[in-house]
């Protein structure tokens, strides 16, 4: 016998995009009508009057998904299995076994040992979460309007709008990254992502030590194999007067790393469940430095090597 745990998931509601395809596929456009309105009188009572309350609902998911995988690019999150079951109306996340954080910036990172084509890998996050938005809004089709032809252009209109919700609220989030009063401009972030790219820099460290670099960039520019792109990209962001106070404030020192993360697995296979325990106080306050965790703030170990997730763990 293996001991064994309950675990509970707790969120506003557990209606999924799934969840209204269940009916659509059914053809149970009655039942759709029952869930669509309960869903707007849970997550967006001042929806529920709207002219058309399914296309509102639409809007309103499309937009929270949007706020949400934003926040998960910002800090290198990778969800791992981003099927239309696993995301919610309410823009939280769920269902996330084969979930990790970047160690290592790359856009192509997988961890899920299921994901074989990289369809759900750290830079397809923002696309697949339109995608999943459009199956959404073909369940809605019949109560969007009864003409299919005229529901499918209402519907288009809100899945071309995604991106740049999500744009929107990704740049909002890499102003605060890089300490700036606003949102951080398109080119200043991508020429950043490029000077990372390839160059083996640690997504999480990186950002929390660029907090020194108005004054001091030496110890974000040891991070890169070679450094010169990140040394170009610096006199445009430290023409700005970046704030490192509030930097410290968006920046994450303590992730939950993925060999302390397999560390304390292993550790409560075998009974000792101090190693989770340590780990769950250091990332409980991940932007506050504490003394005695220097190590909860470093990569993996050179022998750790590639690191894959597994559904149910």
């Amino acid at each position: 016998l293996q001991p064994g745990a309950v675990l509970t998931r707790v969120a506003s509601s557990h209606l999924r995009v799934g969840t209204f395809q269940f009916f659509a596929a059914r053809g149970e456009v009655d039942k759709l009508q029952i869930l669509t309105a309960y869903a707007l009188n849970r997550h967006d009572p001042d929806l529920a009057s709207a002219g058309n309350p399914a296309l509102a609902l639409l809007r309103a998911v499309g937009q929270r998904q949007a706020s949400l995988i934003a926040r998960w690019m910002a800090v290198g999150f990778v969800h791992g299995v981003m099927n239309t079951d696993n995301m919610t109306i309410s823009g939280e996340t769920i269902d996330y076994g084969p979930c990790a954080f970047l160690d290592t910036y790359d856009p192509r990172t997988v961890f899920s040992s299921i994901d074989q084509q990289g369809r759900y890998a750290y830079a397809n996050q923002p696309g697949i979460a339109r995608w999943n938005l459009a199956r959404l809004a073909e369940a809605l089709l019949p109560l969007i309007d009864a003409d299919e032809a005229r529901a499918i252009d209402l519907a288009t209109v809100e899945i071309d709008a995604f991106i740049g919700w999500y744009q929107t609220a990704f740049l909002a989030r890499m102003g605060e990254k890089l300490g700036l009063a606003g949102a951080a401009d398109t080119v200043l972030v991508d020429d950043l992502f490029a000077a990372m790219a390839g160059q083996g820099v640690d997504f999480t460290r990186f950002f929390r030590l660029l907090a020194a670099a108005p004054q001091d960039a030496g110890a974000a520019g040891a991070l890169f194999s070679d450094p010169s792109a990140f040394t170009d990209w610096l006199p445009g962001w430290r023409a700005l007067s970046p704030d490192p106070d509030a930097m410290n404030q968006a920046n994450p020192l303590y992730i939950p790393r993925n060999h302390l993360v397999e560390a304390a697995l292993e550790a409560a296979t075998a009974g000792d469940l101090a190693p989770f325990e340590t780990l769950l106080g250091v990332v409980s306050h991940p932007f506050t430095p504490q003394p005695g965790r220097d190590a909860f703030a470093i990569g993996a170990p050179s022998g750790f090597g590639p690191y894959r997730t597994f559904c149910g763990t």
